[in-house]
């Protein structure tokens, strides 16, 4: 009767799909997260570029600064994926696109390679110290280099997957620009 018993075929398929179920279910919510982390990477890029698009114009608002339209450029066209703060957003200028993301010259006293307080430096952005990285602040003149850069974190859609990948996952979206040859006085 036991022998009987184990030969017969009935319920053999809800025990396979018991064992396979977990592992299916697992990989499509990955897939999904992973699609929406791809989705929202996507539509941040392309709100960077729209806002980038408006600054190296030179166009100016009547009542509201260069800067702050790219930053609510950024947000609208983020479509409320990401909550995206001023703190998110650089806009940084630059001398040249060689200079992009490298530190201010420094005078290397000790000849450790970095830089100790103390040390002679060149500062190309103005704000009276040594920066890891030269950009001054701001949405630039006609013909300089820009760097739109927004870093946010992208918190996951479901908690199945946070012991893996946290409950969120750092992102980032930048473009680097040169500017038109706008008139600074007519804005545009």
């Amino acid at each position: 009767m036991l022998r009987a018993f184990l030969r017969r075929p009935d319920g053999s398929a809800s025990l396979e799909f018991a064992f396979a179920a977990p592992i299916l279910i697992l990989a499509m919510i990955g897939i999904f997260e992973l699609a929406m982390l791809l989705f929202t990477n996507a539509v941040v890029e392309g709100a960077v570029r729209s806002a980038s698009r408006f600054g190296l114009t030179g166009q100016t608002t009547t009542g509201i600064s260069r800067e702050e339209v790219i930053v609510e450029k950024i947000r609208d066209g983020s479509l409320g994926l990401v909550e995206i703060t001023t703190d998110d957003i650089d806009v940084l200028v630059y001398p040249r696109f060689a200079d992009v993301g490298r530190p201010e010259p420094f005078d290397d006293a000790n000849g450790n390679g970095a830089f100790d307080p103390g040390e002679g430096f060149s500062d190309v952005n103005g704000n009276g110290q040594w920066d890891s990285d030269m950009g001054a602040a701001g949405a630039g003149g006609p013909g300089e280099v820009v760097v739109y850069r927004v870093r946010y974190q992208r918190g996951m859609m479901t908690g199945l997957l946070m012991d893996s990948f946290g409950a969120s996952v750092d992102m980032a979206a930048s473009i680097a620009v040169r500017n038109e040859p706008f008139d600074p006085a007519t804005g545009g």
